[in-house]
């Protein structure tokens, strides 16, 4: 059963927390403290939309220790279905302010995913932009199913505090879920192709974008190969409309 928490808002029946940056740091710093493993989400609207026809997804989602508003979409929509929320959480954002505090507080971080080199890459920028960061290991996300236990083990022999996954959504939130415990890592955390951003093999958006909320418009023009992906946005919204619809008791 999922524990209930307040101040979580039902976008399609994906539980979202209603939290800032720095709400969601002072949790993780408590989560590590704790010891205990725990998930964490930075959901947008394309894994919500998603979720709506693959119940296992939602699952995880909601079963996760904290589930932060990434995209616009998702901003929007707790704010159409009358959610007070203030801003995004995003991930790759997420992951500076971690390894950030991770410099300051010793812990100790594991990048796992993407490309071959790409996990090295990122950590080397890193550190050198955080100084005292303690990246304890790097892996690459090509693997076979029959590896998952040798990377398990290879990331418990580091003790990391912090495990930062990059395998795509929703592979990651899977394997996230699926391993937590045996993993035992104080804050499991999907981030998507963040690392691919943080090596400089890939280009944020400007802050003029950033700041316009217009990140993905950004994403889409420089790899129109997501417009299909692109094309769950607009359903997303529809079915944010009809939930809105519905909650005031329309038929």
């Amino acid at each position: 059963m999922t524990k209930k928490r307040p101040n979580r808002a039902d976008i399609l029946g994906c539980l979202i927390d209603m939290i800032s940056m720095e709400q969601a740091l002072a949790a993780i710093e408590k989560m590590i403290d704790n010891g205990k493993p725990n998930q964490i989400i930075t959901l947008n609207a394309e894994i919500v939309y998603s979720a709506q026809k693959d119940r296992g997804l939602r699952e995880i989602i909601n079963s996760a220790q904290m589930v932060t508003p990434d995209g616009i979409g998702i901003v929007w929509a707790a704010r159409s279905l009358g959610c007070k929320i203030k801003d995004r959480v995003t991930g790759i954002d997420l992951v500076h302010r971690l390894c950030q505090l991770a410099a300051t507080k010793g812990w100790k971080v594991f990048f796992f995913g993407a490309a071959p080199g790409v996990a090295e890459l990122a950590a080397q920028k890193l550190t050198g932009e955080y100084p005292g960061l303690n990246i304890c290991g790097c892996r690459d996300g090509y693997f076979a199913d029959g590896d998952e236990e040798n990377i398990i083990k290879e990331i418990k022999q580091q003790t990391p505090d912090i495990l930062l996954v990059a395998l795509g959504a929703p592979k990651q939130e899977i394997f996230i879920k699926k391993h937590k415990n045996k993993l035992g890592v104080p804050v499991c955390l999907g981030v998507g192709g963040s690392f691919d951003v943080l090596s400089g093999i890939k280009l944020r958006a400007p802050k003029v974008f950033i700041k316009l909320n217009l990140e993905w418009f950004y994403r889409l023009l420089s790899e129109p190969s997501r417009f299909r992906r692109q094309l769950a946005l607009p359903k997303f919204a529809l079915m944010i409309i009809k939930q809105k619809y519905m909650s005031r008791g329309n038929p």
